[in-house]
């Protein structure tokens, strides 16, 4: 059964793709917090794994990237590496930083032309990227 998800993390190599570690996700949140060991909730956590589900349902090869900065998302679709796409609970002072860059170096190097960062419920514009909540993002 898919119980979970694993996202391979990007490289035009085929076999690197196979070496490097996968992130996995979850088919149903609410089962997977019940069955958590974790003693708080991880709203992020939780948040990214409904963006995979809907990206799932909508694009058949998504990746993840990491270098230097991370981002959660590449969407490839036709041959085409489509949209970079960072998730967070609320885009504040402490983490704003490390999401914008992580993204922008995704999108940079993997000349990817559109990046969002979805929040729960902020909506915005940071240096040419655009903030939009969970709903609008599924929508």
């Amino acid at each position: 059964s898919y119980l979970l998800f694993t996202l391979p993390r990007f490289d035009y190599s085929y076999k690197k793709q196979q070496i490097w570690p996968k992130k996995a996700y979850s088919i149903d949140v609410g089962l997977s917090s019940v069955n958590s060991v974790s003693f708080s909730s991880d709203k992020g956590r939780v948040l990214e794994n409904l963006v995979f589900l809907d990206l799932r349902r909508k694009f058949k090869e998504i990746f993840y990237f990491k270098e230097e900065g991370e981002c959660d998302f590449i969407v490839k679709d036709k041959d085409k590496l489509k949209i970079a796409v960072q998730v967070c609970y609320e885009l504040n002072e402490e983490n704003k930083d490390r999401e914008i860059n992580g993204l922008k170096e995704a999108m940079r190097k993997l000349k990817v032309e559109k990046g969002v960062i979805v929040t729960f419920n902020q909506k915005d514009n940071v240096d040419d990227i655009e903030v939009i909540p969970f709903l609008e993002f599924v929508k």
